[in-house]
């Protein structure tokens, strides 16, 4: 079978999925579908707002699919009609099994971790926050229990001290593209070897990252808080609450830190500065210095340019 002749369709919605769909479609691969999620309104104006993989199908004229429901029967009807060998699942979500187990080559998905490490929806976030050195990608064929499926391929990347999860995100969304267009010239030759996932007590899990899991505990360890920061940069931020001059309570972004180690006799959570230069809040074994910092509805900026128009309560 030439590539050509392979009839894969394609889900996933966000940015980190377009470089698979377009390794495959600049490739000589056939995508003979694509499936992301429905337009959702976004911003002050509630416009409908395209994800990235239907901007990149619409400008490349592949057939798009936006079901609501992924059991619908409509959906089905259509997804059955594009008669795929293949279906390929990068960052979308959770498939029902009438779904994957519909095309006869089966269904694989692009994992951002070393499988079955960071199992779950957010692998790149905790793996940083959790001060790992190593992660990378895997591809897997999907079966009922989610990320445990057989592993076809993967590829290790080193996460040094001073990456945060945009870099690695973006680094991994370049090598997962890579790794998609591997796998299925491994299927397309009939040479795709599997192997089962390890079980073991000691595997880490990846769950979904929301607003209250952002909030810094200044009761951890500098090295610990200096990773939560990092590991959850740019995006969706970590955040804490301090107190303005004037006793107001300010809800502070942040961005990037620095740890320094000291014997200290502060509260942990004890804010400093000289409202000049520099922000630093007390930790477990030592300070926080706060570099890149962001307050609600302005834009990010540095310590000591936030101190030029706000005054903290110290």
């Amino acid at each position: 079978m030439e590539k050509s002749d392979l009839r894969i369709v394609f889900m996933g919605t966000p940015d980190f999925a377009v470089e698979s769909l377009k390794a495959l479609h600049e490739n000589g691969y056939t995508v003979v579908g694509v499936v992301t999620m429905p337009d959702k309104p976004a911003g002050r104006g509630h416009q409908l707002q395209f994800s990235a993989v239907k901007q990149y199908a619409l400008q490349n004229n592949l057939r798009l699919l936006q079901p609501e429901k992924l059991k619908d029967e409509a959906f089905l009807l259509e997804l059955k009609s594009l008669q795929a060998d293949l279906q390929i699942v990068v960052a979308f979500r959770m498939l029902p099994e009438v779904v994957w187990n519909m095309p006869r080559l089966g269904t694989f998905n692009l994992h951002a971790s070393l499988l079955p490490q960071y199992r779950g929806a957010a692998p790149i976030n905790w793996a940083i926050i959790n001060g790992e050195t190593e992660t990378g990608a895997t591809t897997f064929f999907l079966t009922h229990e989610i990320d445990t499926g057989n592993i076809i391929l993967q590829e290790k990347m080193a996460i040094s001290t001073t990456n945060n999860a945009g870099e690695i995100h973006d680094q991994l969304m370049l090598m997962g593209a890579q790794l998609v267009l591997k796998t299925v010239d491994l299927i397309l030759d009939g040479k795709a070897e599997v192997k089962p996932q390890r079980h073991s007590a000691s595997l880490k899990a990846a769950p979904k990252i929301f607003k209250e899991t952002c909030k810094i505990d200044w009761t951890k360890t500098s090295r610990e808080l200096y990773n939560f920061v990092r590991g959850l940069s740019p995006y969706p931020a970590a955040w804490t609450e301090i107190t303005s001059m004037s006793g107001e309570p300010i809800t502070l972004k942040v961005f990037e830190t620095e740890e320094e180690i000291v014997n200290h006799q502060y509260t942990p959570g004890k804010l400093l500065t000289d409202n000049k230069t520099y922000i630093k809040i007390a930790t477990a074994d030592g300070f926080l210095n706060l570099r890149w910092l962001q307050l609600a509805g302005k834009k990010k900026m540095t310590a000591e340019d936030l101190l030029r128009g706000y005054k903290l309560n110290c």
